[in-house]
């Protein structure tokens, strides 16, 4: 734990404030509930990542299969930090990962720039940032 908290300490500064910009002609965002204004919550991020990780961009989702879709990006995003590793994809095409360790108990703050700064490796990791 202390050796996240350190980590979470030498990042905080650098990670209070994210923009996502995007290269689509905003009509054709017209009605996405993430861009009816500038600011994109953890949690829409987090979702996305999870569509993302799931490559079934088209398609409806449960409410339940909604939350299934932020654990996997949970998942995918903690597994840098040793928490969880891949495991397998199920006959649907829905990664399962197993945990490796427990997560440390955190406060709030603390776990938003947790996955702030998971998600900012996440993008470099892929490339879609610089």
């Amino acid at each position: 734990k202390e050796k996240i908290e350190e980590h979470i300490k030498s990042i905080k500064n650098e990670l209070e404030s994210v923009s996502i910009t995007t290269t689509k002609h905003p009509r054709s965002l017209k009605g996405a509930k993430f861009f009816e204004n500038s600011d994109i919550d953890l949690d829409s991020i987090i979702y996305l990542i999870g569509v993302q990780e799931l490559q079934q961009l088209h398609s409806k989702f449960s409410k339940n299969q909604k939350l299934d879709l932020m654990h996997i990006a949970i998942c995918k995003l903690l597994s840098d930090y040793g928490y969880y590793e891949f495991d397998y994809v199920d006959e649907q095409g829905w990664p399962h990962y197993k945990c490796l360790k427990e997560l440390p108990s955190l406060k709030a703050g603390e776990q938003s720039i947790l996955m702030k700064d998971a998600i900012v490796n996440y993008f470099l990791k892929s490339n879609y940032i610089q």
